[in-house]
């Protein structure tokens, strides 16, 4: 049997920091990664292909009833990812064309849509790192594209795929175990309904929170800058061990992809390699006002609040009652129940995070 290099850019096995020992951050690793041999052009689509001399046979896939009927919730995923090596491609030249102009601007924008939303057809293979690395490449000096500063920015987020893949082959089980041991030790709340389940429904009543994991339900897919605040949101809010949120993206996201599910979760938890300081909490509130001001992406995913006027969106357990009462007496928003009947928070978001950071000092001098 033999095997060809097609889903990585980097074999995680061809690559080690000066002392032989596999990396642990991603700058160098990026770095070292750079510095080796331009990465292959990608290989032509075969001209033809021996059949067999028989075909072997085989079960119709609409035998096999993989699709849901009562209801068809697959119709948002279907809209949000067109699958196939055609759309890979399509979808690589509109981000060219349309969005890499603007994407290290605007990249932490979810109503932006500036993202190249490749990372599906990566996942299962429709197209190649190595199709999006010269792709991209070819836009550098060129007006297409914009700049040297998106490419560079585009490419380096690719890296931090390369870089998850180098972390899976050498711990394959960082799905499960923390890269970090003294985490072992961190005490982590009991999951329940009124939390977990109130976060995977995407109704914490914290509306930057909601509206990715209803984004996430409804799509499949997840902004970046959204993943990373719904994931702290769950770690370090409610304290819920990092491994629930990691199966539960690993069932919903149409992108779901092993190495970069594990290594971004244990990321954001602290425990990962390279990970964002214990200390960091992302403040949902804050970074809805930075990253989506006007309360666009809120609005378009939580129906509750799609009256709620800028100034409450983002706080909306401050609105006072004429408040509430202006936006159930817009027949649209009582139709969706209004911003009445949208969630009140299910923790407080400056007790937890003083709660979080005073778990995480538990386990820092392990």
């Amino acid at each position: 049997m033999r095997s060809f290099q097609g889903s990585l850019l980097v074999e995680p096995w061809t690559i080690a920091n000066k002392q032989g020992e596999p990396f642990r951050v991603y700058s160098p690793f990026w770095k070292t990664a750079q510095e080796r041999e331009e990465p292959r052009n990608p290989l032509p689509a075969p001209y033809e292909l021996d059949a067999p001399k028989t075909a072997p046979r085989s079960d119709d896939l609409d035998d096999w009833q993989l699709l849901p009927t009562k209801p068809y919730w697959a119709a948002g995923l279907r809209e949000a990812c067109d699958p196939g090596e055609a759309a890979g491609l399509q979808r690589l030249e509109d981000f060219v064309h349309h969005e890499l102009e603007d994407y290290a601007a605007q990249r932490d924008e979810p109503a932006a849509m500036t993202t190249s939303r490749l990372s599906a057809y990566l996942r299962w293979g429709e197209v190649s790192p190595f199709q999006v690395w010269h792709r991209i490449q070819r836009t550098r000096g060129k007006k297409v594209g914009g700049d040297e500063v998106n490419a560079t920015k585009f490419l380096s987020e690719l890296g931090w795929r390369e870089f998850s893949y180098h972390l899976l082959y050498h711990q394959p089980d960082l799905a499960i175990r923390n890269f970090t041991p003294r985490f072992d030790a961190f005490p982590w709340a009991e999951p329940s309904d009124d939390t977990l389940g109130a976060w995977q429904r995407g109704e914490t009543g914290v509306p930057l929170v909601d509206a990715g994991m209803r984004a996430l339900w409804k799509d499949g897919h997840l902004h970046n800058r959204v993943r990373m605040v719904v994931a702290s949101f769950l770690i370090k809010n409610l304290l819920i061990d990092w491994r629930l949120g990691e199966q539960w993206f690993w069932d919903t996201l149409v992108d779901a992809d092993a190495a970069n599910n594990a290594a971004s979760w244990q990321w954001v938890a602290g425990s990962g390699a390279d990970a964002a300081p214990y200390f960091r909490v992302f403040n949902p509130v804050l970074q809805g006002q930075k990253f989506d001001p006007s309360g666009e992406y809120i609005r378009s995913y939580v129906p509750e609040l799609a009256h709620a006027p800028r100034d409450v969106v983002h706080e909306p357990w401050k609105a006072q009652g004429d408040l509430v009462a202006s936006a159930e007496d817009d027949a649209d928003a009582t139709s969706e129940g209004g911003l009445a009947a949208y969630p009140s928070p299910v923790v407080d978001l400056k007790e937890s995070r003083r709660r979080a950071l005073a778990a995480y000092d538990e386990v820092k001098d392990r």
